[in-house]
């Protein structure tokens, strides 16, 4: 039976996969002292892709060469399952994650790795008000608490951006760069990134998503008028927009068209009654001459005949023009004596509206409206300052998304995203999930939130997301739509780390017989597992008890785990014939793996027969933690 080791604790190694990749392609560059660079320039041959100079364009501050590593350094950190903030645990796809987004990001990357079709995120402005999110994951979420301008006993700043600090891009940037670093790495090849930002940051942004998404992949740069009134006592010259970049991952995305309006289709108000629907009458010119399309139509009740308009030619050639007229595709005037026009069919044009840069508050809603919406929902003054209107979130799902995809967002705030998907899926009857990230901010003393009892902006996330998931169902009249949510909060792994004491190796061989932490419980353990099995968090989970253990199905049979404390010895064969009649029913597609704690056998002969009983019956892939 194979012992889990250390590695297994940790998060994906993304330096690790990139070096394997790179020898995969290069075998002759590596030797056993690393590699050798004058080899992989021999390798790649042209020069012109080795950039070795030392002004280049580009965006660079103080601390870029950290947050780089920063995203490359693994998590040892874990997220603990708590059904009892959720709703509809065992049947929701949606998840909602409690923490620091950086390590939240890292251990998401074995699970979801190319995965998620959409992210959208509306991250601190930078203004000097918002909270700068630490980069130190402690054993627990307390230092996360410590908002307000405090330290923490080792004498870390969290604090809210000040004129002295915060307003410096460099703090801004080393948040900023190893999230979307990360964030990147979870977009499918199809996928695409929306990020809301103001004036204070946007072209700094744009620099970095440009490096890190790539110059082609930059999309657009799209204005939402979000204010319909600049207030009174503004000086300078007020901000009525905000900006939202959009990236995405590779030339295969596709966006969608937005649908057609009533205002639109309402220009198409003819009829002539010839099986083809609605039209309207448009122009039979273009600017670009062609030779062959200058000629003079004649009108067949007048006889009269019209040439194109000077600088302009038809719109087709003249044995067209002619089928098209005795077909009654060209339009002569209400009394039919006037010069020719084209009949447009409603039915012929593109049944959908080409989005633009510009998004007008009458459209997608403006900011003094999400706050009604808010207040709305929680029947009294909004605990959230600045929501995204769902509208606004409501046409970038349109423009982007389809079914049944996975949605991302890792600042999620008052969780508008997740409340504008569920009505999303309501209206468009589809099966879209998300994943929510936020950290637990706390509420200031003075706020609407804590006034409303919310001790943490997470708390009103989760509440937020569970009244509009009660809205959606009443309005919907039916239980199609997903609103339920899977709580989990960011913690230190379950698993204890070797890490030796080498002035007493005997005592620390004797501290770590129990390689799991104490106090966790078997759900806790399990799901530590799917992540660093690679496996959804999501997935389907059934339960069977055999002589009074648990053993639990992962994923139609992907992955067993028995994470009892004990298995005596007269309980193996009942508990690995179990998996094994388990195992078949299921027949799952892929490997099976299966799981055990190391300290619960009660001695090697019992883990021995464990994994041959499981091994006879082709399960090769047993695990001891």
């Amino acid at each position: 039976m194979e012992k889990v080791s250390v590695e297994d604790g940790q998060s994906e190694n993304i330096v690790s996969d990139n070096i394997e990749q790179l020898k995969a392609l290069f075998p002759d560059a590596f030797t056993e002292g690393g590699v050798n660079f004058d080899t992989l320039r021999q390798l790649l041959g042209d020069a012109s892709v080795l950039d070795e100079g030392e002004e280049k364009y580009g965006l660079n501050w103080h601390g870029k060469k950290r947050a780089r590593q920063i995203a490359l350094t693994p998590s040892t950190g874990t997220l603990l399952p708590c059904p009892e903030e959720s709703v509809d645990w065992g049947a929701t796809r949606n998840l909602f994650i409690e923490g620091d987004n950086l390590e939240v990001l890292k251990l998401l990357q074995k699970s979801y790795a190319n995965k998620v079709k959409m992210i959208y995120i509306d991250p601190p402005y930078n203004t000097g008000k918002e909270f700068i999110y630490p980069d130190k994951f402690q054993e627990n979420l307390d230092t996360y608490l410590k908002y307000t301008g405090q330290v923490d006993d080792e004498g870390v700043k969290f604090s809210s951006n000040t004129e002295t600090t915060g307003r410096k891009h460099t703090n801004w940037l080393n948040m900023m760069y190893p999230r979307l670093k990360l964030a990147r790495s979870l977009l499918q090849e199809e996928g695409v990134i929306f990020i809301s930002i103001d004036d204070h940051e946007v072209a700094n942004l744009r620099e970095v998503c440009d490096e890190i998404f790539g110059t082609d992949n930059f999309m657009a740069n799209i204005i939402w008028h979000k204010r319909y009134a600049a207030s009174n006592d503004a000086k300078g010259i007020p901000a009525m927009h905000d900006h939202i970049l959009v990236y995405r991952k590779s030339e295969v995305f596709e966006r969608n068209l937005l649908p057609r309006t009533e205002k639109q289709d309402g220009l198409y108000k003819y009829d002539s009654n010839d099986g083809k629907g609605r039209w309207r009458p448009d122009n039979l010119t273009v600017k670009t001459v062609s030779e062959s399309y200058l000629y003079e139509i004649v009108n067949p009740n007048t006889g009269k005949s019209y040439p194109p308009t000077q600088g302009r030619c038809w719109l087709t050639n003249e044995n067209k023009m002619k089928e098209w007229i005795k077909e009654g595709r060209v339009f002569f005037g209400q009394k039919g004596d006037g010069a020719p026009q084209l009949k447009r069919y409603l039915s012929e044009v593109q049944q959908g509206v080409v989005p633009t840069t510009y998004w007008s508050y009458d459209d997608v809603g403006h900011t003094d409206g999400s706050r009604k919406e808010l207040k709305k929902l929680f029947e009294t003054s909004a605990p959230f300052d600045n929501p995204k209107p769902i509208a606004l979130l409501k046409q970038i799902f349109q423009i982007s998304i389809g079914d049944e995809d996975l949605i991302l967002d890792f600042f999620s705030g008052s969780c508008s995203t997740a409340h504008a998907l569920m009505d999303f899926n309501k209206e468009k009857e589809t099966n879209n999930r998300f994943i929510m990230v936020q950290l637990p901010e706390i509420c200031a003393p003075k706020t609407d939130a804590f006034k409303a009892g919310f001790k943490t902006i997470a708390d009103v996330g989760k509440e937020r997301v569970r009244r509009a998931g009660v809205q959606v169902l009443e309005e919907s009249g039916s239980s199609k739509v997903d609103v339920g949510f899977k709580v989990f909060k960011l913690s230190s792994s379950n698993i204890n780390l070797w890490n030796p004491d080498q002035t007493d190796i005997e005592e620390t061989l004797l501290s770590h017989e129990e390689h799991l932490i104490e106090g966790r419980t078997e759900q806790d353990v399990l799901y530590e597992l799917l992540l660093k099995r690679g496996v959804d968090l999501a997935v389907p989970i059934e339960n069977r008890e055999v002589a009074g253990k648990n053993i639990y199905s992962i994923g139609y049979g992907v992955l067993f785990a028995c994470l009892d404390e004990t298995i005596s010895h007269d309980q193996v064969e009942a508990i690995a014939r179990e998996i094994v009649s388990w195992h078949t029913k299921l027949a799952p597609s892929s490997e099976t793996h299966v799981f055990f704690r190391d300290s619960a056998f009660s001695d090697d002969v019992s883990k021995t027969n464990m994994a041959a009983i499981l091994e006879q019956n082709g399960i090769s892939h047993v695990r001891s933690l």
